[in-house]
């Protein structure tokens, strides 16, 4: 199956696998059309790290520059819990996170986003735990790379759901490396959140805006919602095809405050992954391309 040309210009993609290496991913990208990708630098679900070499690293980059991926985006695994009350799993979270920074400082990779934790037991103090954690990983790993907070759903006691807290967490963060925090926006868990994209996107925005920053705003996650608006339930769905619908994703398409933001999707695979990226990058671009119907 040959594999789509992409002269896109800005950076939109999806996250792919890693399955058979982490220098397999560039050209799984470049069969999708894509020019940014997202990647796990471990398996996700699992504590055990893997071990990079310089060859590892050096085939990466090759395959990056070959396959013409403009950015790459790391995502942190789903054990870490860097604002858990429990010793032991803070120790070893944060042993993961910095790991995680090490690999992505290897590799080259400029951005590792991380979902903040769970605070268990105090919204406050967790948000405290987690700020002096990131601030130690960043430290034992000093560099470029920089760790781009994602807003959350709010289910139960997860930290990020409002732009308010993100920002808490991001001031509560040592100003030495301070500069090496921004933020991943998902569109499924703004709207779950309560953010309403369709009804009131510039506003949305506008308020993004006044709290973290225009400038703050790194990555963007694609994603539609199973769920209903306000829900804090984290649902993907295809595009266009959720509870948020085309609209949202036809308006960052074409908005120009979004053209350098890197744009990934995390929507099902189904049962063929590639065309189901594909068809979902066709879509998007579609919309960048084409005005809603009515003129809109």
């Amino acid at each position: 199956m040959p594999s789509p040309k992409s002269k896109d210009p800005e950076p939109l993609g999806a996250h792919v696998s890693t399955q058979g290496g982490i220098h397999t991913a560039p050209a799984r990208g470049k069969l999708i059309g894509a020019t940014a990708i997202q990647v796990f630098t471990k398996t996700p679900n699992q504590w055990r790290e893997p071990t990079l070499d310089q060859i590892d690293a050096g085939r990466f980059r090759q395959e990056l520059a070959a396959a013409g991926i403009q950015v790459v985006v790391s995502h942190d695994s789903y054990l870490i819990n860097l604002a858990s009350p429990d010793t032991y799993l803070s120790v070893k979270s944060t042993k993961a996170f910095t790991l995680e920074l090490s690999r992505c400082e290897h590799l080259s990779i400029p951005y590792l986003v991380s979902h903040p934790g769970n605070f268990i037991d105090d919204r406050a103090t967790g948000i405290g735990r987690n700020a002096s954690r990131y601030a130690h990983a960043l430290r034992a790993v000093p560099g470029s790379v920089m760790v781009l907070l994602e807003t959350t759903a709010g289910a139960g006691t997860a930290l990020g759901s409002t732009f308010e807290e993100l920002a808490a967490l991001r001031d509560a963060i040592p100003r030495d490396v301070r500069s090496r925090v921004a933020f991943c926006a998902d569109t499924c868990h703004l709207y779950a959140a309560g953010y309403d994209l369709v009804n009131e996107f510039d506003r949305v925005w506008e308020r993004w805006d006044e709290v973290l920053g225009r400038e703050s705003l790194r990555c963007l996650h694609l994603n539609d919602s199973k769920s209903p608006f306000a829900s804090r339930k984290d649902r993907h769905e295809l595009i266009a095809e959720g509870t948020l619908g085309a609209g949202p994703f036809r308006r960052i398409m074409r908005d120009a405050r979004f053209a350098d933001v890197t744009k990934i999707l995390e929507t099902p695979k189904g049962a063929d992954p590639v065309a189901m990226d594909r068809r979902m990058l066709r879509r998007l671009r579609a919309y960048r391309r084409r005005p809603a119907p009515g003129g809109g």
